[in-house]
């Protein structure tokens, strides 16, 4: 059943970008439809990557109860399961990264092309229909302990209905019509999750084969430009698993990243503390090449 769900979620989605194309073709694309997709995408995202990635997974900062649950249901609402499984496999993959018993390698596809394109499918798509390794829940302890996020992580279907619902409705209210409805469906709900989804799970492959290895680290991560810009800074991910509690993962003034500039802004007006930053003495014990020390962060 588990494998059924995962695999209506993928092509659920990209039926949608389909049908969105060709509704495209003939009636255009409206303004809204991308404001829509655009304000979805990015505050999907950052339930991902501020939320159950930095806040849940690596206790990177701490904030109020109430900001926990929003975090939860915005990253629920990108459809990549619910907060307590996301967690787990994630938490795995750090203390297995890039070996056998990693969740989402593409290291270990065999030899060749066709061995890098195995590995590729695999660290993508692939590990979503692997079974859960046995005691799962072993690394989540700190999280299955609060209520409040027992709750709010186990009503997982429901705030991917509300995410869906959300921009149709905004959509058919701003249009004033059912077309309009549909709209907001497919470019804020349907379009957007495929985004969503490809662009966060190039982290696990394409940031693990392609890229900078900035500083030491036990595996094979890449700091990749291109989806340090589109996942709102999880490409930096070199940066990352060398420090991988740090709530800002570009450390380099020109390493943009977006998820960090709102846990900055959220701890400036007190929603958001203890937030954790390598000290430059950390960052250059780490490097591998040694450059101007005015690249680092603070």
């Amino acid at each position: 059943m588990s494998r059924l769900i995962t695999l209506t979620a993928i092509l659920v989605p990209f039926a949608g970008v389909i049908l969105a194309a060709t509704s495209a073709w003939g009636a255009g694309f409206q303004w809204v439809e991308l404001g829509l997709l655009l304000g979805m995408y990015v505050v999907t995202v950052l339930g991902i990557t501020i939320g159950f990635h930095r806040l849940f997974v690596h206790r990177s900062f701490e904030t109020h109860r109430w900001m926990k649950v929003l975090w939860v249901i915005l990253g629920s609402m990108a459809v990549q399961g619910s907060l307590f499984h996301w967690a787990a496999r994630h938490r795995r993959h750090h203390q297995h990264a890039d070996t056998p018993e990693d969740p989402h390698s593409p290291q270990y596809g065999g030899d060749g092309m066709g061995g890098f394109c195995k590995g590729f499918w695999h660290a993508h798509i692939g590990w979503l229909f692997a079974p859960n390794p046995p005691r799962l829940e072993r690394y989540i302890k700190d999280l299955t302990s609060s209520r409040t996020l027992q709750v709010t992580s186990n009503l997982f279907f429901l705030w991917v209905l509300i995410g869906l619902l959300i921009p149709a409705l905004i959509g058919g209210a701003l249009n004033q019509s059912w077309s309009g409805f549909w709209a907001g469906f497919l470019w804020g709900g349907l379009v957007r999750i495929f985004l969503v989804h490809h662009v966060t799970w190039s982290v696990n492959s394409a940031c693990h084969l392609w890229g900078r290895q900035t500083f030491k680290s036990d595996d094979e991560s890449r700091n990749n430009f291109l989806f340090g810009m589109l996942a709102l800074g999880e490409g930096w991910h070199n940066t990352h698993h060398a420090f991988p509690t740090s709530a800002r993962h570009g450390l380099r003034w020109w390493e943009f990243d977006a998820s960090y500039c709102v846990i900055r802004t959220m701890e400036l007006v007190g929603f958001a503390w203890n937030v954790q930053i390598p000290s430059r003495e950390m960052q250059m014990k780490k490097r591998r090449v040694q450059r101007q020390s005015d690249e680092l962060a603070v």
